[in-house]
This record gives structure tokens, sequence and C-alpha cells, in this order.
């Protein structure tokens, strides 16, 4: 019996070109207060912006100051696919820079993203796999992925 699959594509009605975003100093700051916002569609679009913004390893350290990682953290247990889907997609990003790495260890992000290793989704499950895999290379990380028994997960499964 075939199973159903979700789609890496986008929603229709989301379109990252429309999105308002500050320029400068408070494009960051602007984009953390649209993370909180209860609408989704407003999530949605500040993580299709904050996904271009992070590949700049200095965008990522003025994102880590401001607080970004609390708020993602708290993305990760978003009941709506795309919201999870993009916010692995950022801590990905995030975790190819080493102070996004240092950033991740510090903040705690390793044992919140244990929860998505059962995720339904796909790419999710993927993002958090390439996480895990860019935090072990730092003696750091690897301890702190060693720490959470992710290594015993993965061998076991």
């Amino acid at each position: 019996m075939a199973q159903p699959r979700i789609s890496a594509y986008l929603p229709p009605d989301i379109d990252p070109t429309k999105a308002a975003l500050a320029f400068g100093r408070r494009a960051l700051p602007k984009l953390n207060e649209e993370l909180q916002s209860a609408e989704l569609l407003t999530q949605q679009r500040a993580l299709m912006a904050l996904c271009d913004l992070v590949h700049d390893p200095e965008k990522v350290y003025q994102a880590i100051e401001i607080g970004f990682l609390d708020n993602l953290k708290t993305l990760l247990g978003h009941p709506d696919n795309t919201v999870r889907q993009k916010t692995t997609e950022v801590l990905y990003l995030m975790s190819m820079h080493s102070v996004g790495r240092q950033g991740l260890i510090q903040n705690g992000v390793i044992s919140a993203l244990t929860g998505l290793l059962d995720d339904p989704v796909d790419i999710c499950r993927k993002n958090t796999h390439q996480i895990f895999d860019m935090m072990a290379k730092l003696p750091e990380g690897y301890y702190y992925v060693g720490l959470n028994n992710l290594v015993k997960i993965n061998i076991e499964d």
C-alpha cells in the first residue's frame, strides 16, 4: 500500500518576495518579532527571509545575540509542517558556521532537536540529522550529541 509523502514545496500562498523586511540593523530584530507573531503566515514569511539571511556568518552572530535561538527552539514543536521544516533549515544553515555551532550548544538546541528524530515530515528529519552531523564536527558538539544518547538512538533505528 502506498503511503502519502509530504511535498518539499511550500504552500502556494507563501511568497518570500512579498515579505515586509526591514533593512540594516533593524532587519533581524523585526524578523525576531515576526517569529513571535500569532499569525501563521507571518511566521512562515519570517522563516523564509531568515533562511536567506543566515548564509552570512555575521548575520548568524547577530541573530544569536538578539536571541533567535530561543524562538527557534519554541518553533521546533509547532504543529505546522512548514514552520518546522523552515526552522530546521534555519538551524542547519546556522550550524554550518562555527559561531552558529557554538550558539546551538550554548543555548541547548541539541536536546530540543531530539524530538524531531521521529518527525512525520521527511525533510525535518533530514535537516535534523544534518544539524547533528555538523555539530559532531566540533569536539564540544560531539560531546553533547553523545550526552543526549543520539548515537545510540541512531544505531538502534
